[in-house]
């Protein structure tokens, strides 16, 4: 028999540590050319030498590629795909370690002499021996090296079951990989007869609360949308402030209504999303003068469980009308005391609204033309294209001023679960009993990964039109955001996710659990599959 290249815990080890070598951030070069790294790596397997077109690279956006590698077994349809990303966020944080973020034995080592800098639950941990620092090795790279290696295993043993190993840029910021990859599990599905039975992602084990030592499965992941708004006031000289109306102001009252909103948050299967915040608020304009701002926007974060994209702009739609009825209130008695003419009343409009209101008004060729001018600017990202192109819109539409312009800005991640369904139940309850039985682990079932996954896109389910909704109020749809909705819908599949245990993503403590990582998931991951490869064969 072949020999294991990644069959050990070791040899897996040393897989990640060259894997977290390749620096890839998010819209980096080094993001760019990962999957080629990935792609030599897995060249080197016998059987891609022998089915080299069952590993592929694919196109995503922004010159950057996402990965597919197949292995196919002759007499079987039933595939369980594996899924990843390979991005990660930046390093700035670790200061004069930086360099070290990305050797993760190095780094381990490092922190040994820096222990008065770090947080006490990070020292215990470093102090353990149990833990690997360094920025992807929990989120989310030593997902990708534990299926790299269950792969290498199915080729090898000729697992009677097919895996479909799918490996993708960009999940930090817009999912850019995994919408690309959409419609391309689609074709692979026709080309190779493949019957999606289960997307199966690696995504590490988030903690529920600090100080959380717990091991999860995860049989869904939370939704992420961002309700978002332009406010456009009234210009004036400061020394004339009430012959105009600031657009800070108005977002005063719509920003302390929506942070922290429970009426926003949801409680599905006794777990419950995170209240609402501000991801940003700011001014549109660039430069400073004596003109008050009158034109500034904010994001808005909202998690979901069970509500959809109309749901929540019914919703805040709710709350900017009250909102606005509050300012106008206040605004109006001001202007009373100090014996001024109000300049009008904030009116609430979504950007579909306003939108149809500058078709008719300018034309679909005006309105084309803002978007293309907009979208031709390369340093803006999607979600301040966005509010630029609803702001040019409206500076041409002044009758509909003082407003607040709802709209949605990009990442929308739908909400997904598969806590019902029958081989979901079946896996969770076959690696409850393999972790107490072979680890003496007490794993827990969590209905909704509180990461935010790429499985978002897949086993897409929408009882009515909430998608045309989404659509019609994103300025930047069509042009350089878009959602596979109805792609999504045909990858029926069940979601489930299981990965190793680590803690602090995002932050200068990332760390992996060693044990976890190397010895137990794989082993759990790898029973579970040959589980589900018996039921394949029996069907």
């Amino acid at each position: 028999m072949e020999q294991l290249r990644w069959g050990t815990p070791q040899t897996l080890r040393e897989l990640l540590c060259e894997v977290v070598s390749w620096k890839s951030m998010t819209l980096t070069d080094g993001e760019r050319e990962f999957p080629s790294k990935i792609l030599t790596k897995l060249q080197d397997l016998v059987y891609f030498q022998e089915n080299p077109n069952h590993l592929r690279l694919h196109d995503a956006d922004l010159g950057r590629r996402f990965l597919t590698a197949l292995y196919r077994h002759p007499d079987v349809n039933d595939t369980i795909v594996l899924i990843s990303h390979f991005d990660t966020v930046n390093t700035e944080e670790y200061g004069d370690l930086e360099e070290y973020a990305y050797r993760p034995e190095e780094l381990t080592k490092l922190l040994c002499e820096r222990r008065v800098e770090l947080p006490e639950d990070a020292l215990q941990d470093l102090q353990s021996g149990d833990y690997l620092f360094g920025r992807g090795t929990m989120d989310m790279k030593m997902g990708l090296v534990m299926h790299m290696g269950l792969l290498e295993k199915a080729t090898v043993e000729q697992w009677p079951i097919n895996i479909l190993l799918l490996t993708v840029p960009d999940e930090e910021v817009n999912s850019s990989g995994m919408r690309a990859a959409v419609p391309k599990l689609l074709e692979l599905k026709e080309e190779f007869h493949l019957s999606y039975k289960l997307f199966l992602n690696g995504e590490p084990v988030f903690t529920q609360e600090p100080g959380d030592e717990h091991y999860y499965v995860y049989s869904g992941s939370i939704g992420k949308i961002m309700p978002s708004a332009l406010f456009y006031g009234k210009e004036t000289h400061v020394g004339e402030p009430l012959s105009g109306i600031t657009a800070p102001y108005i977002a005063s009252f719509l920003t302390q209504r929506m942070e922290w909103n429970q009426n926003l948050q949801e409680s599905v299967m006794g777990e419950k999303t995170p209240l609402p915040v501000t991801l940003q608020q700011k001014d549109l304009r660039l430069e400073y003068s004596v003109q008050t701002p009158y034109r500034s926007s904010a994001l808005y974060n909202v998690f979901l469980m069970k509500r959809s994209a109309e749901e929540i702009i019914n919703l805040f739609e709710k709350v900017a009308v009250d909102a606005a009825r509050a300012c106008n209130q206040v605004y109006r008695e001001i202007c009373a005391e100090q014996s001024v003419e109000p300049i009008g009343e904030v009116r609430v409009i979504r950007f579909e609204q306003l939108q149809k209101y500058a078709l008719e008004k300018l034309g679909a060729n005006f309105v084309e033309e803002v978007k293309s001018a907009v979208q031709a600017n390369p340093n803006w990202d999607d979600r301040e294209k966005s509010f630029r192109i609803a702001d040019t819109l409206l500076i041409q539409c002044q009758e509909l001023v003082p407003a607040i312009v709802l709209l949605y800005a990009p990442p929308y991640y739908p909400a997904v679960n598969s806590s019902e369904d029958a081989l979901v139940k079946q896996c969770v309850e076959f690696v409850k009993n393999q972790g107490l039985e072979k680890f003496g682990l007490q794993i827990k079932q969590v209905h909704f990964f509180n990461g935010i996954s790429d499985l978002s896109y897949v086993n897409y389910h929408d009882a009515g039109e909430e998608w045309t909704v989404f659509k019609e109020n994103t300025p930047v749809w069509g042009t350089s955001y878009g959602i596979p909705f109805d792609a999504m819908a045909d990858l029926q599949a069940p979601v489930l996710n299981v990965g190793p245990f680590g803690k602090d993503a995002h932050k200068r403590t990332e760390r992996l659990h060693i044990k976890s990582a190397f010895e137990q998931v794989p082993i759990l991951v790898e029973e579970m599959i040959k589980m589900m490869a018996r039921k394949a064969v029996k069907s």
